[in-house]
């Protein structure tokens, strides 16, 4: 009898046991489900209106390029045609060819105006035609008759006579096309203060044969000292007064560069306000 309540003794303290172990268990199986659920919905995709978490863009102490004689975008004065091309930094279609240079315009600057080409083209040739025709009408004016001597002939005087007659018609034939090569020049000039007025704001680069001639500066851009489109001509005075700037009889304030001969900042002003502003060497002829 005894031995059987000692057996009973012995079951039930093995079946507790048992009961905490397997407690135990799932208490850790519960645990490691929680931390793998936390996980699982660590890693799922957020659902559909839920707010998502954005990383902030990374801090950054540069501020914008400032625009300057030494260069803009990796373009230097000077450059040539294909290195200036090979920075990247510009639209590989020309924007105009008037004058012999090529111009282009900063990346993801307007397209190619085909009818404003093709018209700064037949304007440029004109002028070419005309400006030769006066060159040509210039060397074949025939001189005056002169003055006769006092013993002259009538046949003489006849031949003075004819001679002086050419020599107004050719004089006139030539003068006629000097005027009409002026004008043409004058058409000339105009075309390329349309092409510059139309690529002020954009910004281009003109590239003669020997290399890059003028920068001109996009809206956006400002030079070390603040100075840009939008700026007061007062500001303009005030930053580079002291540094030589004039204003020229373009209408421009012009302003030397520094160690660099021939090269000059040119500021297009529209009132009070600085409108555009390159860096141009005009000693460069494009052709």
């Amino acid at each position: 009898m005894g031995k059987n309540r000692a057996s009973v003794r012995a079951v039930g303290v093995g079946i507790s046991v048992v009961l905490l172990v397997a407690g135990a268990a799932a208490c850790t199986s519960d645990d490691k489900s929680d931390k793998s659920d936390t996980k699982d919905a660590a890693k799922a995709p957020a659902t559909a209106g839920a707010p998502v978490a954005t990383p902030s863009a990374a801090p950054t102490s540069k501020g914008p390029e400032a625009f300057a004689a030494a260069g803009y975008r990796g373009l230097t004065p000077g450059m040539a045609k294909d290195a200036g091309l090979a920075t990247g930094a510009l639209e590989s279609a020309p924007v105009s060819l008037l004058g012999g240079c090529t111009d282009f315009v900063y990346k993801g600057g307007p397209a190619p105006d085909q009818a404003r080409m093709t018209a700064e083209a037949a304007t440029e040739a004109r002028y070419k035609d005309l400006s030769a025709k006066a060159d040509a009408a210039s060397g074949k004016a025939p001189a005056a008759g002169g003055t006769l001597p006092p013993n002259a002939s009538a046949k003489d005087a006849a031949a003075a006579a004819a001679g002086s007659a050419a020599a107004a018609k050719g004089s006139a034939d030539a003068a006629k096309a000097i005027a009409d090569s002026t004008m043409a020049l004058v058409d000339l000039r105009f075309a390329q203060e349309a092409k510059d007025k139309a690529y002020l704001a954009s910004g281009r680069v003109s590239f003669a044969a020997t290399g890059l001639r003028e920068l001109a500066a996009p809206a956006e851009a400002k030079t070390a000292e603040g100075v840009g489109a939008g700026s007061t001509v007062e500001a303009l005075q005030q930053a580079y007064g002291a540094k030589g700037l004039q204003l020229a009889k373009s209408g421009k304030y012009v302003m030397p560069v520094e160690g660099q001969q021939g090269w000059q900042y040119e500021f297009t002003v529209d009132g009070d306000k600085v409108a555009g502003m390159a860096v141009v060497n005009r000693e460069i002829k494009c052709a």
